[in-house]
């Protein structure tokens, strides 16, 4: 049985991530700050960490219990919240993976990251720049580690059954929609994909329409 350690597993795509991996029998570990939210996550077989990924020991504590061998998910966002966790969290996860063994992760992140910023437009830049900007640290810091690394960017996130249509792409404009269900799918999938290593991938469901 893989193990997969999820890092923002309590909501949206992390809970997405939460929920596939253990349909697919996956052993499950959790670093969650909210009592509530880890309390739940037990009562569907997760072993939850309970902590915050500001603080280095928890993230360590997280990565001790999963095992060297897991594979590593981090869907880390702070949206609306004064500390940068999507920088500071996510370089905590791949300081501590290295410092623990762990090797593999998936970061995720969002379009409009990295070399994609190019194509975010002046609305999305107004509106959520300053997290993308965050993000794209991660990405930064993540490449110059040691992990055996593969980034992924969605499109704008929602909820709802997965599609089955999105698609990944590398190196060209993309914008549009995806479920956070796809996204879980599709990233559990490059998560165990050798060939996926050292890649970043946008996803996007051109089937999905803004209205």
């Amino acid at each position: 049985m893989p193990t997969t350690l999820i890092f923002g597993a309590s909501r949206g795509l992390g809970r997405a991530f939460t929920h596939c991996a253990l349909s697919q029998g996956h052993r499950v570990v959790a670093l969650v700050r909210n009592p509530e939210m880890a309390a739940e996550l037990r009562t569907l077989g997760v072993e939850v960490v309970e902590g915050d990924a500001l603080d280095q020991e928890a993230v360590a504590q997280a990565c001790r219990l999963a095992g060297h061998e897991a594979g590593v998910v981090s869907t880390l966002g702070s949206f609306r919240q004064p500390e940068p966790v999507d920088y500071l969290g996510n370089r905590h996860v791949i300081d501590e993976m290295e410092q623990a063994g762990l090797t593999r992760l998936l970061l995720v992140t969002s379009l409009g990251c990295g070399d994609s910023w190019q194509y975010l437009p002046e609305r999305a830049r107004a509106a959520f720049g300053h997290e993308v900007r965050l993000k794209s640290l991660a990405e930064s810091w993540l490449q110059s580690s040691a992990l055996s690394w593969t980034i992924l960017r969605p499109a704008g996130l929602q909820d709802g059954d997965a599609t089955g249509q999105a698609e990944l792409s590398q190196g060209k404009e993309m914008h549009g929609l995806v479920r956070r269900q796809d996204v879980a799918e599709l990233g559990l999938r490059l998560l165990a994909d050798e060939t996926a290593q050292g890649n970043i991938y946008a996803i996007s469901d051109p089937t999905l329409q803004r209205g």
